[in-house]
């Protein structure tokens, strides 16, 4: 039977394409078994996007795709959180000035981020070193004003002050001795804290300048020396410094918790009135 030409040509071309290197061959990777959204959503397909911004990838995009991711909430401090006790408060996020209302009980409260801090023992300490330096003060006071526990008295001060080579001496007896009693009581009561310690700081430093004189070059050690005036001038100007704290009169007014411009100027009047009187009405130099 002899075969039809077209269907010679038809093998031949078959057995052609499968020939190796010849034709397309098909591939798995052809087909993809898996497919990304695109970044445009198409029609009926509406919130399958890709997020591209980071609001999209957090709370999912704008289409409600949904695409949100895990949020860790933010932690606020509360007021119901922080023990109420006696305290300073700073603003985190209220924007006042520090120290603003401070020592006033009616803005003394806890604002949305604010945090307290707690004064610990300071309060305490304050009122120990109140009591030391006051009490100190009153008792030399009392010696010098009325002669009690051996004192000298009034004319005995005068003397001593006239020897010294002060001017004025009966004046500054007088008024010595009432700075000493007055600024005693007042740190003892913590009541007008910084006048009070600046009257002490000032009778220190004519102590600490009489002091000097009687002995010839600087001389520290008692019972000759001068660390028991230097002693106290220094605990006066520090308590001025730091305020009595909240265990006295003056504690629920600001400065005697956070002192600064109005202390500071108590502080300089003390050591100013304390050198003038020593410079105006005495002279000598107790340096050498």
């Amino acid at each position: 039977m002899r075969k039809d030409p077209s269907e010679s040509s038809d093998d031949g071309a078959a057995q052609q394409g499968a020939s190796p290197g010849y034709g397309r061959v098909s591939s798995p990777y052809d087909l993809p078994t898996e497919r990304f959204p695109s970044a445009t959503p198409t029609s009926g397909s509406a919130g399958q996007g890709l997020p591209r911004t980071d609001d999209e990838l957090d709370h999912g995009d704008a289409r409600g795709a949904g695409l949100s991711t895990e949020q860790i909430p933010a932690y606020r401090q509360s007021a119901s959180d922080v023990p109420d006790q006696p305290t300073q408060v700073i603003g985190a996020t209220s924007g006042a000035s520090l120290g603003s209302t401070a020592g006033d009980p009616s803005t003394d409260r806890l604002g949305e981020g604010d945090v307290k801090i707690g004064r610990g023992t300071l309060d305490l300490g304050l009122l120990a070193l109140r009591l030391a330096v006051g009490g100190t003060a009153l008792v030399h006071g009392l010696q010098k004003l009325t002669g009690l526990w051996n004192g000298p008295g009034l004319d005995g001060f005068e003397e001593v002050l006239v020897n010294a080579g002060f001017q004025q001496a009966k004046l500054l007896a007088m008024l010595g001795a009432i700075g000493e009693v007055a600024g005693g009581a007042l740190l003892i009561l913590g009541l007008v804290t910084p006048l009070a310690a600046a009257s002490v700081l000032a009778v220190m430093i004519n102590a600490w300048a009489f002091r000097q004189i009687a002995e010839p070059g600087l001389e520290y050690f008692a019972p000759s020396g001068t660390e028991y005036e230097t002693l106290l001038g220094v605990c006066a100007g520090v308590i001025i410094l730091t305020g009595p704290g909240r265990i006295s009169l003056d504690g629920r007014r600001g400065w005697a918790t956070r002192p600064f411009i109005g202390s500071f100027a108590a502080l300089i009047l003390g050591v100013a009135a304390g050198v003038c009187i020593w410079i105006f009405l005495n002279g000598a130099n107790p340096l050498i």
